[in-house]
């Protein structure tokens, strides 16, 4: 047997083929030249397909039929708010280990609540409020893809509001964009910017929000979304909304308004063609977030034709920015990444009236009930250094001083609180710090010992969970929200994937999909 028979037996043995058109056929696919992430904060399933007969063909219908759709996604940890959202999302990871346990946590050494995304050795630009993504202790997405490029890669983020802005654009990015309650500018931080970048200073100049919002008017687009009827409370005779914005909170309104989202995308079209975004050989990341929850103030009872409204401009504004970049990339070139932050605001019931059981969980009332507890065990003092939300924090001095072990202490806070009516789980920073199990799992991936309390209160569904110093309130519901993780361009093939994944493995498919490193902290896989 000649060299050249014994070679093409082995290929064949192998499995190889001689075939050139096979072997170019299996060649992997250039990277995508950008990246779109959308986070659309409170989106939900129900309403995403409750309103599809106002949808026109270009925004979430082609989403939804052309993209590879995972329609039971979840978050791995509880609770979830949209920072905790965000910060996951860009980590691929956990609260436990980005530490970004929610919009606001408790500094220890000052007991008062912080910002996520607070620090004040950087200020605004065009903005009093100071941010740095200095809170989120890993890496993300965008700060990975700034490594890997030597720093080359473009990486903005935008969004109406601070801390999706800075989380999502993590410690790299070229900028973090929001809009300004006070000003209606848009607006950053002096981490990422020493000057305002020209092209950011004309947009301002010419489509700011707070160019326009004296003679802005939020009323039904179309006469379809005025009279069509998706929810149960309503009847067909509710007339229409009206809304102007005014006063000093014109501003925080508007952002949490239908309206907002044509400031995203034309923000986001503007950032794309000043900056060249996608037009040379170096994959380039661009994160959005844009909002579907409800109006303002309102409840989702008193705003439920504004939420289809919602909807209705929420598909024409991601029809505007897909039809804006298939313009000017391929949709080959452009891989599209959308999901929900996987919350809805609670809305307020009044359970007693019916009969189902509620109650109201007093915090401060509590806490006293613990110093009292323990004052029999150890000695009348203050054990009980502060509360936060459904969290307690012990007095640790204290504790030191009177030679108590934490564990020992911890435990009898638990002991005392658990018999408490309208209480549910009692956690303790310790059980979640050593401790791992399919029932404890969610909470303790919501948990970080440098940002949350010693005792951890999980309230019955339908309790309230009441600080009665300042008034601060949240109902506990332990209901399912469900959203979908879709997956679009890029040469993704439509499918529909009912498997329930989390989003955690957002950032390792967008990574994998751009041949970079998984952020830091990220252990989970790749979707596909």
């Amino acid at each position: 047997m000649t060299n050249r028979y014994l070679y093409i037996t082995l290929l064949a043995i192998l499995g190889f083929s001689t075939d050139a058109s096979a072997q170019t056929s299996q060649q992997p696919k250039g990277a995508p030249r950008l990246v779109v992430n959308i986070a659309i904060d409170q989106l939900r399933t129900d309403y995403l397909e409750a309103f599809a007969p106002l949808y026109g063909d270009g925004g979430l219908k082609l989403l939804l039929e052309q993209g590879m759709v995972f329609a039971n996604a979840s978050y791995p940890f509880a609770p979830v708010d949209r920072a905790s959202a965000i910060a996951a999302i860009a980590s691929g990871t956990t609260p436990y280990y980005n530490s970004i346990v929610g919009n606001r946590w408790l500094n220890r050494e000052t007991l008062r609540p912080v910002g996520c995304v607070d620090d004040a050795k950087y200020s605004g630009m065009l903005t009093s409020e100071t941010a740095s993504p200095l809170g989120l202790q890993v890496s993300t997405l965008a700060d990975e893809l700034k490594v890997a490029t030597g720093g080359k890669a473009l990486v903005y983020a935008v969004a109406p509001f601070r801390e999706a802005a800075v989380l999502a654009a993590g410690h790299a990015a070229d900028a973090a964009l929001w809009i300004d309650n006070i000003f209606g500018t848009w607006c950053s931080s002096t981490y990422y910017l020493r000057d305002m970048p020209a092209w950011l200073s004309s947009f301002n100049a010419e489509k700011a929000p707070g160019k326009h919002i004296d003679n802005v008017t939020w009323q039904p687009l179309t006469q379809q979304t005025a009279t069509f009827n998706y929810y149960l409370q309503t009847s067909v005779g509710d007339k229409p909304f009206k809304h102007k914005f005014k006063g000093s909170s014109r501003f925080a309104d508007y952002k949490q308004s239908a309206l907002v989202n044509q400031d995203v995308t034309d923000m986001a079209m503007r950032c794309i063609t000043n900056t060249g975004m996608g037009r040379d050989g170096v994959t380039d990341l661009l994160s959005l977030t844009y909002y579907a929850g409800t109006y303002g103030p309102q409840s989702m009872t008193d705003c439920q034709m504004e939420l289809q409204d919602t909807y209705l401009r929420l598909d024409i504004e991601l029809s505007r920015l897909l039809k804006y970049i298939s313009q000017n990339l391929s949709t080959e070139e452009v891989l599209f990444v959308v999901t929900s932050t996987g919350y809805s605001d609670v809305e307020p019931a009044d359970y007693a009236r019916f009969r189902i059981p509620t109650g109201t969980l007093y915090m401060s009332r509590t806490a006293n009930l613990m110093n009292m507890y323990l004052g029999a065990i150890w000695g009348q003092d203050n054990y009980v250094e502060t509360i936060f939300r459904n969290q307690i924090f012990l007095n640790h001095k204290l504790l030191e001083t009177k030679k108590i072990s934490m564990g020992e202490a911890t435990s009898r806070a638990q002991e005392i609180v658990a018999m408490m009516t309208g209480v549910k789980n009692v956690y303790t920073s310790l059980q979640l710090l050593t401790s791992q199990s399919a029932q404890t799992e969610k909470t303790r991936n919501g948990f970080n010992p440098q940002r949350c309390g010693d005792i951890i209160i999980e309230a019955a569904p339908g309790w309230r969970v009441l600080n009665e110093d300042t008034q601060e309130s949240e109902m506990a519901v332990a209901s399912y929200t469900q959203f979908p993780i879709i997956i679009f361009g890029a040469g993704t093939q439509a499918e529909r994937i009912s498997t329930p994944v989390s989003t955690d493995r957002i950032a390792p498919t967008i990574a994998r999909a751009i041949r970079i490193r998984a952020p830091n902290a990220c252990s989970a896989e790749p979707l596909f």
